[in-house]
């Protein structure tokens, strides 16, 4: 059984997600997080990322984690098609 705080694990999620990710092509990573938070992720989880970004309690997002998640948060459902710039 896991000691992580469920709030840990969200952010432990996300950052799996974000290293996946790392191997990707430059200029698609951010985008492919926020497409993979809109797919896969309830909403419950997203909001509870965004109240946690908000209040300073998710430092230990990666970088990639957290553009990918301020991606989804400005566009919601639409997320941007895949950019040339990362």
């Amino acid at each position: 059984m896991s000691s992580r705080t469920t709030d840990e694990k969200l952010v432990y999620m996300a950052n799996q997600i974000a290293t996946f990710f790392e191997s990707q092509a430059e200029g698609t990573r951010a985008e492919r997080v926020a497409e993979h938070l809109r797919s896969f992720w309830e909403p419950r989880m997203r909001d509870r990322l965004f109240e946690m970004m908000d209040a300073g309690q998710a430092e230990a997002l990666k970088p990639l984690a957290r553009k990918g998640a301020e991606i989804w948060r400005a566009h919601g459902q639409a997320v941007p098609a895949h950019s040339e710039e990362e």
